[in-house]
């Protein structure tokens, strides 16, 4: 008997077609939901541009969403690809034109500064790190590196897209994240909200927040063509380098760089689009160590 005669050869043969063939259709979900709408398709529209059955695409969907790659309005039901799933994809490489777009910035001001420098965005509950660009002195940050997520309120990058975002918006956050900051001790909502109100009179969060001991940092919200918080621009740096002397400075290298990338942001980019995650999200996240 041949190899390809052999039991095992005809039993394995269907196993691996049939592997394939369930992964070109998740692909080809994945695919569909990238060139669907900003605000997300519904399952009868991504089975008709895949040639799937609806029964198939929920299947696909609802497994995607579990590997936290897919999202879904709770309201509107409508499906779309993750922040996480951009997240994921920026490490290891640059699909999203905001990237593109502030990687410029970035450099310059690092360059300027000689301290680090950190794009985020915002995602639900959360501020997810999109880009940096490391200066010559070792700090600590929150969201580590690229990809990397923190609650928002913590840290000057994060409380700067807080407190520029839409008041109804803004109260949600501040309800839903007051207990996941108390582990870090000196937040509270007390303290958060006073943290909000002066970022929005002064314009800009910072210095030292002394959660972080020895560091210190500053940030500015980007705002887009129609005056929306999408982003932040952050210094991460030594405490000691970041004085009252030296902080106008940076503040203003910084607001310089945000104004040029404001009216260039693409509203149809994906790490720009609103946040569907919802509260199960959320809940999902471990606290920060």
């Amino acid at each position: 008997m041949t190899t390809s005669d052999s039991p095992r050869a005809t039993a394995s043969a269907p196993t691996e077609s049939a592997g394939a063939g369930i992964l070109q259709r998740t692909f080809a979900v994945i695919r569909a939901l990238g060139e669907a709408k900003p605000e997300g398709e519904r399952v009868t529209h991504i089975a008709k541009a895949v040639g799937l059955s609806q029964a198939t695409v929920h299947r696909i969907l609802h497994a995607l969403i579990a590997e936290q790659v897919v999202e879904q309005d709770e309201s509107s039901k409508l499906y779309r690809l993750s922040i996480d799933f951009f997240a994921m994809a920026a490490q290891a490489g640059n699909p999203s034109g905001m990237r593109t777009l502030c990687r410029p910035s970035l450099l310059r001001l690092c360059a300027s500064l000689g301290d680090t420098i950190f794009l985020l965005v915002r995602s639900s509950f959360d501020a997810v790190c999109l880009d940096m660009c490391e200066g010559p002195f070792p700090i600590r940050s929150f969201t580590g590196d690229i990809g990397g997520r923190v609650a928002l309120g913590v840290g000057q990058g994060s409380l700067a897209i807080l407190a520029f975002l839409p008041e109804a918006e803004r109260e949600e956050i501040i309800r839903f994240n007051v207990p996941r900051l108390r582990g870090y001790g000196v937040l509270d909502e007390v303290y958060l909200r006073t943290e909000i109100e002066r970022v929005r009179q002064l314009g800009y969060a910072g210095s030292n927040s002394g959660v972080l001991d020895g560091m210190a940092g500053v940030a500015v919200p980007v705002f887009d063509r129609m005056g929306h918080a999408v982003a932040a621009l952050s210094v991460g740096t030594l405490a000691a380098r970041l004085s009252q002397d030296r902080l106008p400075m940076v503040v203003e290298l910084l607001r310089r760089q945000a104004e040029l990338i404001g009216p260039q942001t693409n509203p149809f980019d994906v790490a720009m689009r609103r946040p569907m995650h919802g509260l199960t999200r959320a809940l999902t996240t471990e606290p920060l160590a």
